[in-house]
């Protein structure tokens, strides 16, 4: 229990210094004073570095202390931040780098084989290249830290993220918004309000899983949201779903950001594994980032009851929010749109749809402007009367609930109907020999694309005619005929990064191979 009632990380750790902040991978502890201290030191080191406010620190860190501290350091120090997915390769890390102007660029020993590609050219100096353990050309991350004073820096202000859009089209663009005005520890204290439309308050116990990569936008934005307000926060590496229950029940987690593999993946486990770990701690596990199956979604309410909610929103801003009881009343919907947002749906001349008709889905979200840096094409592409879409298609009920069918990138026209994969996807993903598919077109002469499925199969499961004939027998009752695939392949591991993000290119590149089709 904290012994503190204020909010904002670093006025947590002056009034409660011995309360737990961080759990590492290796269940390694950190408390909040701790912390507080590493992220002064960090700040110390940067500003002896030559760095100043709006200057930019880009890490290529797993989910670590060291992660986390320089994050909370960017956001007291005035610095924008950009946390690089680690499953790239050199030159594309190096994109970012450059197209960032990083001036401190902080990196992991786990990573060196593509960290060291990155100086081949970068702009970053060589004295401000740091790394956490041995990297060939970084300086040891002790020499950013090591005699720094652990106390607050002076004249500190607010700092910000730059997350990178995936790039699935191209050139990833980092979303830059303007550096926030004002207090940093009133800034601080306030972050927390999307958690307060899930329900989750300040303190009160709390416990935060981040369960994926700190890349990602959301999973940062769940950890340091979560340290404002006073809550503890466990970190998970590499994700096994018997690992996520093993720490739910050890450290009685309340809360986290989860995608809807995850719950496939934990569906997948024997009853008899699920049942032997106490989960009644949970209180709001919150879901967003893809599409979830009406059946697997139906399913982890029926295991964890309440604490299963939705959002839907991008890197640029957001969005919609759904409980369960209103999800269950309306299954398949995101949700209807959280205070001070709005949603439209329109057709391709950017006119409103009426209910039930699906269109490209544009949202805004006031005081969120943003842009895509050095993109001024793709940022006025994007935009619509002040709202702004990633792409989705989807419809609005009666109700204003947002109901999404699919990214528009992913759709199949099939002799001239639009089909979703998202749609046949869920369904397959429910049989008891798939434990994770694909869903895409490939070149059709004579209807211009037709459905392939990937699937990846479970323990036990042979990727034989058999097998394909009795997936395809059970999927007859499922989806109707026209969107049955049309063929299925097999692989035996789906090209999905730790947050469930999946490379569909990677699968259907081949097939495109030499031909026009909209590889995506």
């Amino acid at each position: 229990m904290a012994n503190t009632d204020v909010l904002g990380f670093w006025r947590i750790a002056e009034a409660d210094p011995d309360h737990l902040a961080l759990v590492d991978p290796d269940h390694n502890e950190m408390t909040y004073g701790e912390l507080a201290a590493l992220t002064n030191k960090v700040v110390h080191g940067l500003r002896a570095a030559g760095l100043k406010k709006g200057d930019q620190v880009t890490t290529v860190l797993p989910n670590s202390f060291e992660q986390v501290a320089v994050c909370l350091a960017a956001f007291q120090g005035g610095y924008y931040v950009t946390t690089v997915n680690w499953h790239l390769v050199g030159p594309e890390i190096s994109y970012i780098v450059n197209d960032s102007e990083t001036k401190a660029l902080i990196v992991s020993e786990r990573f060196a084989d593509e960290a060291v590609r990155v100086l081949e050219d970068c702009v970053t100096p060589d004295a401000n290249r740091f790394s956490v353990g041995d990297v060939k050309g970084f300086r040891p991350f002790s020499d950013l830290v090591d005699g720094q004073s652990g106390d607050r820096p002076k004249d500190v202000s607010p700092g910000s993220y730059m997350f990178y859009t995936s790039g699935t089209t191209g050139r990833p663009k980092g979303v830059r918004r303007g550096l926030p005005e004002g207090d940093v520890d009133e800034t601080s204290a306030g972050s927390g309000g999307l958690f307060m439309l899930f329900g989750t308050m300040p303190h009160d116990d709390n416990v935060q899983i981040t369960q994926a990569p700190t890349y990602h936008t959301a999973v940062n934005n769940w950890t340091t949201m979560s340290l404002h307000m006073g809550h503890s926060v466990v970190l998970m590496d590499r994700w096994t779903p018997e690992g996520l229950l093993e720490r739910i029940e050890r450290y009685k987690v309340t809360h986290s950001h989860m995608v809807p593999t995850m719950f496939n993946r934990l569906l997948q486990l024997p009853e008899e594994t699920r049942s032997k770990y106490d989960v009644s701690s949970l209180r709001r596990m919150v879901h967003a980032a893809a599409p979830c199956p009406v059946e697997t979604k139906r399913k982890m309410i029926e295991w964890w009851g309440d604490t299963v909610w939705e959002y839907y929103a991008a890197t640029e801003g957001g969005g919609t929010i759904v409980g369960p009881q209103d999800w269950l009343k309306k299954p398949g919907t995101v949700g209807s749109p959280w205070p001070g947002a709005e949603v439209i749906v329109v057709d391709e001349d950017g006119n409103d749809l009426p209910t039930f008709e699906s269109g490209t889905v544009y949202m805004k979200m006031p005081g969120n402007a943003f842009e895509y840096k050095g993109d001024k094409e793709k940022t006025e592409k994007s935009r619509l009367r002040g709202f702004f879409t990633v792409g989705d298609i989807g419809y609005l009920d009666d109700d204003g609930f947002l109901f999404l069918n699919d990214r528009a990138n992913d759709m199949i026209i099939a002799g001239g109907v639009n089909i979703y994969p998202a749609e046949i996807e869920g369904a397959m993903v429910q049989h008891e020999a798939i434990g994770d598919v694909a869903v895409f077109g490939i070149p059709n002469e004579d209807a211009g694309e037709e459905i392939k499925a990937v699937v990846e199969l479970r323990e036990g499961w042979e990727p034989t005619d058999e097998t394909t004939a009795a997936i395809m027998d059970w999927l007859h009752g499922q989806v109707a005929k026209q969107k049955l695939p049309r063929s299925i392949d097999y692989t035996t591991e789906m090209p999905r990064d730790p947050n469930g993000k999946l490379y569909k290119r990677r699968l259907k590149d081949p097939y495109w191979e030499g031909r026009d089709g909209n590889i995506v």
